[in-house]
């Protein structure tokens, strides 16, 4: 119906189809830090939970330009995962380019990161907030001009002492975390699903707090 009534109106059929497909395509980022050292770390959930994702999907990411990128097919949507390569404080570079590049509406786009506040292995999804102090937030903050855009924070919760911040996000899981990451993963797989199928309101009322 829609499309008939903007072709009514002087649409072309080109710009409705390109309307109509930018909207089945997604933008899901994961923040981290690139390198070995990194990989295992709490500060790098965003990049463990894509590899999941891409794990169980049969996905492949490659290396290109600001980051490693692979795409998958979800019911007709098109997931397109980003892994930035430009360290977490400059993680606003690579989401603007490849929100760009791709033509990818801001409603569509899910950044993934840690966040203290959280006890470990809690999922909460928000449309809009401030960085919390999360520089990788910062900087897509800064690089977007909005703070409304959707983001997917992992507790990692605050077990450390005064002064050891830095050290306690930096550090790796612990073998009692280690034990249950694997099921918080696959839930944060599902609802990264979810957000691109069944839209972010619904998402955050079945995944927020589990």
């Amino acid at each position: 119906m829609w499309k008939r009534i903007k072709k009514w109106l002087g649409f072309s059929s080109t710009v409705i189809e390109n309307e109509e497909d930018a909207m089945k395509k997604f933008l899901i980022v994961g923040l981290g830090n690139i390198g070995e050292k990194y990989h295992n770390t709490r500060h790098n959930i965003g990049f463990k939970i894509l590899d999941y994702l891409a794990e169980k999907e049969d996905a492949t990411f490659e290396t290109v330009k600001l980051g490693d990128v692979t795409s998958l097919k979800v019911k007709g949507r098109t997931l397109i995962l980003l892994k930035p390569s430009t360290y977490m404080n400059l993680s606003g570079k690579a989401v603007k380019y490849w929100l760009e590049k791709e033509k990818v509406p801001l409603n569509n786009l899910l950044i993934i990161t840690d966040d203290l506040n959280l006890p470990f292995g809690t999922l909460r999804l928000k449309t809009k907030g401030s960085d919390g102090g999360h520089n990788g937030l910062k900087d897509i903050q800064d690089k977007l001009q909005t703070t409304k855009y959707n983001r997917f924070r992992f507790g990692i919760s605050d077990a450390f002492s005064k002064g050891r911040q830095v050290d306690y996000v930096l550090g790796e899981w612990t073998e009692d975390e280690n034990s249950k990451l694997n099921e918080r993963l696959k839930t944060s797989a599902e609802l990264v699903k979810s957000f691109a199928l069944a839209g972010v309101s619904n998402t955050m009322n079945q995944f927020n707090g589990k």
